[in-house]
């Protein structure tokens, strides 16, 4: 007998959803502060960053990760970091906010096995807003 779709199998699949949600609302919540030591905190230590934002460059680990966000945390725009949608996925979790320069932007995370962001893929997009298109996902990169 197949139990692989018990009701408890799927609470602990939407469980784990909800902590990913979670760490991105504090990855969010972070750079809302200009808070570095504690975004940084919320990435394992072999985790990468690919920005399509500047060009397609590729950041990895915590000292990497440090220059590329303290320069943007720093920067201040009235709309930095406003939430756009956040939206959990089979392989993490994909937010669309706004920039430190209040541009849209799409990131995706994905987490190792403790929680930690594992890696992050981000880049520009441009929202839906045409009547036949809402709903549509654009892809970032």
């Amino acid at each position: 007998m197949d139990m692989s779709n018990r009701p408890k199998d799927i609470a602990k699949d939407i469980v784990k959803d909800i902590d990913q949600v979670a760490v991105v609302v504090d990855w969010l919540d972070a750079c809302r502060r200009h808070e570095l030591g504690p975004l940084l905190d919320l990435y394992a230590s072999e985790a990468s960053l690919e920005c399509n934002c500047d060009g397609g460059n590729t950041y990895a680990g915590r000292a990497a990760l440090e220059s590329y966000w303290r320069p943007r945390l720093e920067a201040f725009s009235p709309n930095a970091f406003g939430l756009e949608e956040i939206t959990p996925s089979a392989d993490g979790v994909m937010l669309d906010y706004l920039s430190f320069e209040g541009k849209p932007v799409r990131i995706v995370f994905t987490f190792d096995a403790s929680g930690k962001i594992l890696q992050t893929r981000c880049g520009p997009y441009a929202p839906a807003t045409a009547p036949d298109v809402v709903g549509a996902r654009d892809h970032a990169w």
